[in-house]
């Protein structure tokens, strides 16, 4: 009986990673794809047709063409300092709501929970949400693009069931010990809530990273376009032109076509490379803000 359990362990484990690695192929190869022809030459990546697996005459002419727009430069520091400032205070708030909906004997509390978990059914929608903006004279700034989205219901959830499982004995002590509440968050709770806050980090990081509809609805100067504006410009619009100066007029098809695949690279591998050490948080993070015992 042992060994027929085993066989058939061993069969559904042989079929589980069969089924995956074609699912991590299908999601990889893209990317694989967009970084070899980044690489590639601009006239024979034209010419090419089926599976590129590695770079054709590599080169790193697209990468250098990039880095010479000066909107590309400013796009990164205008999305960095997007992103810094929105986590701090994203972290901060949801942070603080959570702990305050973990807490017993809080007056109103279930109340209050409902109306704001009915917020992730029903909004306003995009006009009103539009018309605060400019009544609040967030129009054309990146506090515009930062104040509006501090929490988040969902993670707030999240971080509030991992806040619940921490044993309130600890909290207990440290009352007795004198310490406030804002204490006992900062020295206690959050410490021990490292995997869920680096899931946190994760969502709203990618959230604020791959943010390109407000910012191009209520951001009129170009100079304070996040990096992802620019790069759904140059992808939509097609328009190469500033990166290609130099260029024969024979050859800007093909160059155009590199530098927008360098472009897609250069506008990813950052976020990409934050995976990997987000990475060990997260099944644990989600599993601990998720499950409630």
């Amino acid at each position: 009986m042992k060994k027929k359990n085993s066989n058939s362990f061993s069969i559904f484990n042989l079929f589980n990673i069969c089924i995956l690695s074609i699912l991590a192929l299908l999601c990889i190869y893209p990317i694989w794809y967009v970084l070899m022809a980044s690489l590639s030459n601009g006239n024979l990546i034209m010419q090419h047709s089926g599976l590129l697996l590695l770079p054709i005459k590599p080169n790193i002419a697209a990468y250098i063409a990039v880095f010479k727009n000066k909107m590309i430069l400013s796009g990164y520091l205008n999305t960095i300092k997007i992103l810094i400032i929105s986590l701090i205070l994203q972290i901060t708030m949801t942070s603080i709501g959570a702990y305050f909906f973990s807490r017993e004997r809080v007056l109103f509390k279930k109340p209050l929970m409902f109306m704001i978990t009915l917020t992730m059914f029903i909004s306003g929608g995009m006009i009103p949400f539009y018309q605060n903006l400019r009544s609040l004279h967030l129009m054309n700034s990146h506090w515009g693009l930062i104040l509006p989205f501090m929490i988040s219901t969902y993670n707030m959830i999240i971080l509030k069931t991992s806040f619940e499982s921490i044993p309130k004995s600890l909290s207990e002590a440290a009352r007795i010990d004198g310490a406030g509440h804002i204490r006992i968050l900062f020295s206690i709770v959050l410490p021990l809530s490292k995997p869920v806050l680096a899931v946190m980090l994760l969502y709203y990081g990618v959230g604020v990273w791959n943010g390109w509809f407000w910012a191009s609805t209520i951001l009129t100067d170009r100079s304070m376009y996040p990096l992802q504006v620019i790069l759904r410009e140059i992808l939509l619009s097609n328009d190469t032109s500033v990166m290609t100066q130099g260029v024969s007029s024979g050859d800007l098809e093909a160059v155009g076509a590199t530098i927008r695949y360098a472009t897609v690279i250069v506008a990813t591998l950052p976020i990409l490379c934050a995976y990997p050490f987000l990475q060990k948080y997260f099944t644990k993070g989600i599993m601990i803000g998720a499950v409630k015992e």
